[in-house]
């Protein structure tokens, strides 16, 4: 009898195993499958949380048509892909190109001092000879780590690369959440029932949290920089600044990290009072100073809730996104970051809040 209980014991382990196995196969299996689509559902589901107010208030407009306010927001946004970002994006490609060109053959061109400095009272001549002292300078220390530079241009290259599918991306992310916005209550109470089932006390307030970091993030952070990218390349471009599109992606790097968009502004106006006459120099130089400080008035007004996620964090999701999904990683990187820092703040509180006090706290 024991060794008939023993048999059957076993051949129940084995019968475990196998359904274990070949659950942990199917998953993977269907992981696999899904995988190049995760940063294209990502995005879109971003982009739905993001606009869904706007298209709450088109469909309202539209007399209740929501498929209609879908259709029209989607095209809003494909001619925002299509027209001003590509154009920006095909000239940060060709000035990441040129640049990592240069690195790879060693010969990495700076800016010669221009002539006409000379020409200014007082400090003309001195700033000159400084800024040639200073060239000659930085071309030595070049040439000495130029060979340690060489992998970075082949990262540079492979980003680049990444740019067409990357845009591809950006356009099904957008079609798909098109599709995402008439259906947005059912996915909503489908995402509460999946938290009440595994945080049935706070599920409703992980959920309000997600969404809220979700808006605070993609509006107040990812918006506002792209904003900022788009209307500083339009000056550079203006401007006729080289590397316009490479400069206003750094542009947008640094909105996103919260370090500001004045390391490249600054310099541009330099150069823009150098290259230019008083009249254009001025009109350029007020146009991006206003640029420069748009994220101070963007901000408060896009951004529903203080976002307490570190700057940090933002910042590993940026390069971590990046290198994980290509360029659509630099966007759902911070954003996916941020909300697992939320939510697992949020976390720890309530599980702090909820231990009780000893007799000598209380």
């Amino acid at each position: 009898m024991n060794t008939l209980r023993q048999h059957r014991s076993i051949d129940g382990v084995i019968q475990l195993v196998i359904r274990l196995g070949l659950l942990a196969l199917l998953i993977l299996w269907t992981f696999l499958i899904i995988r190049p689509f995760v940063p294209i559902l990502a995005w879109s589901a971003v982009l739905a949380v993001a606009f869904y107010p706007v298209f709450g208030w088109l469909a309202k407009r539209l007399g209740g048509r929501p498929r209609t306010a879908a259709f029209i927001l989607t095209l809003v946004t494909l001619g925002i892909v299509i027209g001003p970002a590509a154009w920006l994006g095909v000239s940060a490609v060709d000035g990441i190109r040129d640049l990592a060109g240069q690195i790879s053959s060693g010969d990495l061109r700076l800016t010669e001092a221009p002539e006409q400095i000379k020409s200014w009272p007082l400090i003309g001549t001195q700033l000159y000879d400084l800024w040639t002292q200073a060239n000659s300078n930085i071309r030595a220390a070049l040439s000495e780590v130029m060979p340690y530079l060489k992998p970075l241009a082949g990262m540079m290259l492979s980003l680049a690369g990444d740019a067409g599918v990357g845009t591809l991306q950006f356009l099904l992310s957008v079609f798909v959440a098109g599709f995402l916005f008439p259906y947005g209550p059912q996915l909503v109470d489908a995402v509460r029932g999946f938290l009440f089932r595994v945080v049935p006390e706070q599920s409703e307030h992980f959920l309000e949290l997600a969404g809220a970091t979700i808006r605070a993030v993609s509006q107040g952070i990812i918006g506002v920089a792209i904003v900022q990218s788009l209307l500083a390349g339009i000056g550079f471009k203006l401007a006729g600044a080289p590397s316009a599109g490479l400069l206003a992606f750094l542009v947008l790097l640094l909105s996103i990290v919260q370090i500001g968009p004045f390391l490249v502004l600054f310099p541009v106006v330099v150069w823009i009072w150098m290259d230019k006459d008083v009249t254009t120099a001025v009109l350029l130089t007020i146009f991006l100073g206003a640029v420069g400080l748009l994220d101070n008035i963007l901000k408060p007004i896009v951004m529903g809730r203080g976002l307490t996620t570190p700057t940090i964090v933002i910042l590993i999701g940026v390069i971590g996104g990046t290198l994980a999904h290509g360029i659509i990683g630099l966007f759902i990187g911070p954003i996916i970051l941020s909300v697992a820092w939320e939510l697992a703040a949020a976390w720890i509180r309530n599980d702090r809040a909820a231990v009780p006090k000893g007799p000598e706290e209380t």
